[in-house]
């Protein structure tokens, strides 16, 4: 990017925030609308830039991102002037008499950085939430899905005004110089890796951030599940995007009762989904790049091939993947898998499975099949993990009543529905007290009084 001024982008975007008009709720809304005509009168363009980049088909591309944001935007259109408002809350008795208020407040001037694997979802959900909360925003989106940048450039740069909606195309160049700048708060959804260099460098500034990461998301199936329905969920999940999904299943804790059978059921629902042949089928995307796909060729050497395994180095095809026989020590079971590749582990019992799964890093998302409640009571409450779901895969993503985001290693914060707007809030709370009153009881000299204060405290 020739001419690129990172410094020159901040600061004529801060002085657009100081103008006051992002602060007015009627300003946000028209934006917002603005917003949603984009993504519905060029869908095509977006969806086929996307098809482009990495041949996810397009029931993908509106499903699982499109028509999420189409939602969120449609939520926050509803509600946005709701969760601007003043709020009046109690107040204690030592304080009498007074009133106390919260007040909603932008940050400011936000960076948002996004990733590839769901170029337009990742990049537009928490932009909603950074207009509706009344900042401004850079939008910084990834080099690797050149198509669906460009495209999301373009159209973003004949309808909002740079200095409100910056986006920023370009590679680690254009990142490291935003990072330097002194942003009021960095949103980056990607690697637990490079997770920990965006909050190094916002630590520089002691600016608030939100990291949504990724990691190791478990899926456990207990031995009295309806196996072909949990097989098809579990398969969706895994191999929709190609398994290029921060909340896909990363492995299965399989039931030793039902082993045999539940890897008939994958194999079987697999063949009806994508064809005996899945590099043909329109339905199944590639791998985004030569250096992923170096990386999962790589896995395939661990433990036993159930299903798949095919490749194709020059269409960056690997084939739906099942490996069995699978220890902790494989290099598959060491990092965030990110491709069409599911280890199976085995378990007898429960505590065996929450014990393997606390031995490891805090995923992201996690996921248990049963009819027992007792079960997924259990896990839910004896494992640490962002979000997930019983019974199904991936889906929840799609309830924007639901907070989305990690804990420790696979994120900070989260956001979706109101919870985006409050991640691109800072609340004040103001106290007002009227110059009737005032009580001698708190000045000098105290003498006498501390009695009293005990009492009121």
């Amino acid at each position: 990017m020739s001419n690129f001024d990172a410094s020159l982008i901040r600061d004529k975007q801060r002085a657009f925030f100081n103008s006051g008009k992002t602060k007015e709720v009627s300003f946000r809304i028209h934006q917002l609308k603005v917003f949603k005509s984009i993504i519905t009168e060029h869908e095509k363009e977006l969806i086929n830039a996307v098809y482009k980049d990495f041949k996810k088909p397009e029931f993908e591309a509106f499903a699982m991102e499109l028509g999420v944001v189409h939602s969120e935007i449609d939520y926050a259109i509803k509600k946005v002037k709701k969760w601007s408002k003043r709020q009046k809350v109690s107040t204690t008795l030592v304080n009498l008499p007074a009133q106390s208020y919260i007040y909603p407040s932008p940050y400011g001037v936000s960076l948002i950085i996004s990733p590839w694997n769901y170029p337009l979802l990742l990049s537009l959900t928490p932009l909603i939430g950074a207009i509706a909360a009344g900042n401004c925003a850079v939008l910084k989106l990834s080099e690797l899905t050149p198509h669906t940048s460009e495209a999301i450039e373009k159209l973003f740069k004949g309808y909002f005004d740079q200095d409100y909606i910056r986006v920023v195309n370009g590679g680690v160049e254009e990142t490291q110089q935003l990072l330097e700048q002194q942003f009021d708060y960095i949103f980056f959804t990607g690697s637990t890796r490079v997770g920990k260099i965006i909050m190094e460098a916002a630590a520089k500034h002691l600016t608030p951030v939100t990291l949504e990461l990724g990691g190791k998301s478990p899926a456990i199936v207990h031995n009295d599940v309806d196996i072909d329905v949990a097989a098809k969920r579990i398969l969706w999940g895994k191999f929709s995007n190609a398994g290029q999904t921060c909340v896909a299943p990363d492995y299965l804790y399989l039931h030793t009762d039902i082993k045999d059978a539940f890897l008939e059921a994958l194999k079987k629902h697999a063949t009806r989904m994508f064809g005996k042949d899945p590099s043909k089928s329109e339905d199944y995307a590639r791998i985004i790049n030569d250096q992923h796909f170096q990386r999962l060729h790589g896995f395939l050497n661990n433990g036993t091939t159930y299903m798949g395994g095919e490749i194709d180095v020059y269409d960056h095809y690997i084939a739906p993947t099942i490996l069995t026989d699978v220890t902790w020590d494989d290099e598959v079971m060491k990092e965030e898998i990110f491709g069409p590749i599911l280890p199976v582990l085995e378990y007898s019992d429960l505590a065996e499975a929450i014990a393997g799964i606390k031995a490891q890093p805090k995923p992201l998302a996690l996921y248990v099949f049963t009819k027992s409640n007792d079960v997924e009571e259990r896990v839910i409450k004896e494992v640490p993990f962002g979000g997930g779901m019983i019974n199904d895969t991936v889906a929840y993503l799609g309830n924007h009543h639901l907070p989305f985001g990690g804990v420790g290693t696979s994120g900070v914060g989260s956001y979706h529905g109101k919870f985006s707007f409050d991640t691109f809030t800072h609340y004040k709370g103001v106290l007002k007290k009227p110059f009737m009153f005032d009580i001698a009881l708190r000045y000098a000299p105290y003498k006498g009084k501390l009695k009293w204060i005990k009492k009121l405290f």
